[in-house]
């Protein structure tokens, strides 16, 4: 299999598919495909036909705990030489990860966009209650692992890390991609109360510590939603989408009131 990435700010994978050659992705995400592809969507993993009906509920069920939808789309050539094209939905990176090289990745809840039938994709816990509640992404993160490549997106622009052992990064919650295996991820909370009230980086950070590689992201996703609702609304929700930020702005606003 074949593939390229084209453009710039919202970008596209390009899948050029032998005959038999399937690609799975995401429902809705396919931007264009050839004559000689034949599309198929079903619920669960795309994987197992012979699931069952229970297999496959377990399996959408589990895609919907990722972050994913119930149902996911395979695409097999029937030719030679056809194409399939598919879309980020919304303005970032598209990266491919040959998961025979980096070994298993694990990601945002919607991360994901397409992946070869070699590609698993999983539903990882986060292992600590902190990291859970606090961590931006909440328990339920997606693993992907198997032998094939697949392709994730991210908001804005992708900044890769590669920690040595011990080296720790602390991050924004929002903003943590991916990561490989050997990277541990933690929550720590903010130090000082002006940080706490008024920084706009909200309690905590998500400490991410080696070695492996860590993939972070410039815009992420509900940031940039913040922003245009905030816009919308004339800055009536500025406040509320700034997190502990705002709560420090309205603290600041009564002092400064007498209220």
């Amino acid at each position: 299999m074949q593939h390229k990435i084209i453009g710039d700010d919202v970008q596209a994978v390009i899948i050029g598919l032998n005959e038999g050659e399937t690609v799975r992705a995401e429902s809705g995400a396919m931007m264009y495909m050839t004559s000689a592809v034949e599309m198929k969507t079903q619920m669960g993993d795309g994987k197992d036909a012979n699931a069952g009906m229970m297999g496959t509920l377990m399996a959408g069920a589990k895609r919907a705990m990722a972050g994913e939808g119930l149902f996911i789309t395979t695409f097999t050539a029937t030719q030679a030489s056809q194409q399939v094209g598919f879309a980020a939905p919304y303005p970032g990176k598209v990266i491919a990860l040959n998961l025979a090289e980096t070994g298993p990745m694990t990601c945002q809840r919607d991360a994901f966009l397409c992946g070869e039938m070699g590609v698993d994709i999983k539903v990882a816990f986060t292992k600590k209650l902190g990291a859970g509640f606090f961590g931006g992404e909440g328990f339920v993160l997606q693993k992907l692992s198997g032998t094939g490549t697949a392709f994730i997106h991210s908001g804005g622009t992708l900044v890769p890390f590669d920690l040595q052992a011990g080296q720790k990064l602390k991050v924004d919650t929002g903003c943590l991609v991916a990561m490989s295996e050997g990277v541990t991820y933690d929550i720590e909370m903010q130090k000082g109360i002006t940080n706490t009230l008024f920084g706009g980086e909200g309690l905590f950070f998500a400490a991410l510590t080696g070695p492996g590689r860590v993939y972070l992201q410039t815009l992420p996703f509900g940031r940039m939603a913040d922003r245009i609702l905030s816009a919308a609304s004339g800055g009536a929700n500025s406040e509320q989408s700034s997190g502990v930020g705002g709560l420090g702005g309205k603290i600041m606003g009564g002092l400064i009131s007498g209220d």
